[in-house]
């Protein structure tokens, strides 16, 4: 039973990771909370998985950061600020077939714009637990 549980938490964590994937590419999806599912998951599961998860260049830093409470650094903020507005501006213009769709993307886009500002900064040179036990 005990391996039952295991496999079912390591493809619920794989199904995360995948949503948590999707979410660095598009903007209304959230990466950090699939992520923070993911690494719950594995750490329970799979060492080797979750030693690869916060260790992954990719991966590791949005769940780090997150435990650490260090905030979101400011090349993560211009780029989720970049891709959002992209997407949001291609869509209002491209996409929304009437006016009140088109004020919806933009009314998303400055909603999301300041909740990213607004978030904790990580600061130059700051590490979080993890990354200061592998040095």
């Amino acid at each position: 039973m005990h391996q039952i549980i295991k496999v079912v938490l390591l493809i619920i964590g794989t199904i995360s990771l995948f949503l948590g994937i999707v979410g660095i590419v598009l903007p209304l999806v959230p990466t950090t909370p699939f992520l923070l599912l993911t690494a719950a998951c594995y750490v329970r599961s799979s060492e080797r998985m979750y030693k690869w998860l916060m260790t992954n260049k990719w991966f590791g830093s949005y769940i780090q950061n997150y435990k650490a409470g260090n905030g979101i650094t400011v090349k993560a903020k211009m780029m989720m600020l970049i891709m959002i507005w992209f997407s949001m501006l291609y869509s209002a213009v491209f996409i929304a077939s009437n006016l009140f769709l088109r004020i919806g993307f933009i009314f998303g886009a400055c909603f999301f714009t300041v909740l990213i500002l607004l978030a904790k900064t990580l600061k130059t040179g700051q590490h979080n637990e993890y990354e200061q036990k592998q040095f």
